[in-house]
């Protein structure tokens, strides 16, 4: 039985699941991610932005590094700027139709959503 680490300024912070160090995790790895109903959403919000508008995307089937590495090419392809955090992507401004053209080439089957 491997001993549990407790506290430790070596290696950083340590996962609670498997004990190694957070960048070598292995059971974050393995789990398995479940983002709704499976169709992936491209819609624009203004909420909470004082009327500037980004594009979301929900319902990508990804985990978290998948999804910032996908946020990051899409943040290319659009030039502009955005963040992925709790399985959404946003990105600055109305790109909806590059997005929706972008992800359908890379296999998903995006769907407009709102107006």
């Amino acid at each position: 039985m491997k001993a549990k680490t407790v506290y430790t300024t070596e290696q950083g912070r340590v996962c609670a699941g498997c004990g190694l160090p957070v960048d070598r995790c292995e059971c974050r790895a393995k789990k398995a991610v479940d983002r709704g109903d499976g169709r992936v959403r491209v819609g624009r919000e203004t909420k909470g932005r004082k009327g500037k508008g980004v594009t979301v995307i929900t319902g990508l089937p990804l985990h978290d590094d998948g999804l910032r590495q996908l946020a990051r090419e899409l943040k290319q392809r659009c030039g502009t700027g955005g963040t992925a955090k709790n399985g959404v992507i946003e990105i600055q401004g109305d790109h909806r139709d590059v997005l929706v053209d972008e992800l359908a080439k890379r296999g998903y089957e995006p769907k407009r959503s709102g107006g």
